[in-house]
């Protein structure tokens, strides 16, 4: 078996080098396995109302070079962002009642509740866990 000859220097088979503009994307919703039909979610989406309003998520999704006339994207981008950010507080909050838990001294008293306070130090290890590197500036330091 012969392979057809190649033209213009390029491998026999492979397409021209396009830039991002020009390269189309088509995506495909796999079969459903799980029980629970993609229609059904969809559906849903367009009845939930995130915490984060659509026209923010589309300003910031529009500055970003990403833009959809469908809501439900919006709306699951939306929903991605939001369990996202959850996730960060509720491990910076994690954090900071080991933290507060620890004594501190001879005296110091573990079964008093004390009022906790996010900070920056509590922040920065978790931000670092998901790739987000914080860095304070030197006047605070």
């Amino acid at each position: 078996m012969s392979l057809p000859p190649s033209s213009g220097g390029m491998a026999a088979g492979h397409p021209p080098h396009q830039s991002l503009s020009q390269t189309t994307f088509s995506f495909e919703i796999a079969p459903d396995t799980s029980g629970f039909a993609m229609s059904d979610f969809l559906a849903q989406l367009e009845d939930y109302t995130p915490t984060l309003p659509d026209s923010i998520a589309n300003h910031y999704l529009q500055m970003a070079g990403f833009e959809s006339t469908d809501t439900r994207i919006c709306r699951l981008i939306s929903i991605a962002a939001q369990k996202f950010i959850s996730d960060i507080a509720n491990e910076a909050y994690t954090h900071c009642k080991l933290k507060a838990s620890v004594p501190q001294g001879k005296g110091a008293k573990t079964k008093v509740e004390k009022k906790l306070t996010l900070t920056t130090e509590e922040l920065i290890p978790v931000l670092a866990e998901y790739g987000i590197i914080v860095k304070k500036p030197p006047y605070y330091m």
